[in-house]
């Protein structure tokens, strides 16, 4: 559910086919994603799921994004 939604928002934000996002997907080395696009990821995911992602320099992989929801989420 939260790596759908992650994957989602990935797709949507750098144009490109959900399909080739997966877990291990490297926001800037697969994705080309610059600092920018990365925060904009970042911004539309706290609001997605109502959160603050408080250390975004730690997001690297689509991984890393579905890690923080998850311990965000679990801090409620």
């Amino acid at each position: 559910m939260i790596f759908e939604k992650v994957k989602r928002i990935t797709a949507h934000q750098l144009n490109v086919d959900e399909k080739t996002i997966k877990m291990d997907t490297a926001f800037e080395e697969d994705l080309k994603a610059d600092s920018l696009e990365l925060f904009q990821i970042i911004m539309e995911i706290e609001d997605e799921f109502n959160i603050q992602i408080e250390v975004a320099d730690d997001i690297k992989t689509v991984e890393d994004a579905v890690k923080a929801v998850e311990n965000r989420i679990s801090e409620k």
